[in-house]
């Protein structure tokens, strides 16, 4: 039995992914630890939903697709971002809100640049891997289901920042 090269990369990301959740648990609980606390944890679940449901839905119906390799420069180009972005952040990276009261902004890397660039990596490659793996309407509907919840998230990420900066002076 032979693997696509659509199953590699599905494999890679199910991986990257699982990785990221792993980090993304063992730095929550260092903030948490740390005086931290979670901000707006109610639409986390369906980020989680989301997302297992993309990667899903990626398995189903494009794993035997072949690859399209500008869409698939375009991810990779993402990648870069990605690690740009966690470099940054350090231990302060997580999937969830986590305040931590009297740390100052993260204003360097990829953030002198733009507010949120993980949720920029994110739109990219919701719609940029499906795009790979020649599956366009997964592209859409992944897309227009993102959209939705990052309209909550960013929202109440950046309530939760400008409550922190209130709350120390700054």
């Amino acid at each position: 039995m032979s693997v696509t090269g659509a199953e590699a990369l599905l494999a890679l990301v199910a991986a990257e992914r699982l990785a990221e959740l792993w980090l993304a648990q063992r730095n929550t609980a260092a903030l948490l630890a740390a005086g931290g606390y979670e901000a707006a944890p109610g639409h986390y679940p369906v980020i989680v939903l989301l997302h297992a449901g993309w990667l899903a839905a990626l398995w189903w119906l494009a794993r035997d697709h072949p690859l399209q390799y500008g869409w698939l420069a375009m991810f990779l180009l993402l990648q870069g971002l990605r690690v740009w972005t966690l470099a940054t952040l350090g231990r302060r990276w997580t999937t969830r809100i986590i305040i931590l009261p009297g740390a100052p902004l993260v204003a360097g890397g990829p953030y002198r640049f733009i507010r949120h660039p993980n949720y920029l990596v994110v739109v990219g490659e919701i719609a940029c891997l499906p795009l790979a793996l020649g599956a366009p309407i997964v592209a859409l509907v992944f897309s227009l289901a993102n959209a939705a919840v990052l309209a909550v998230r960013i929202r109440a990420e950046n309530a939760a920042l400008a409550g922190a900066r209130v709350a120390t002076g700054g």
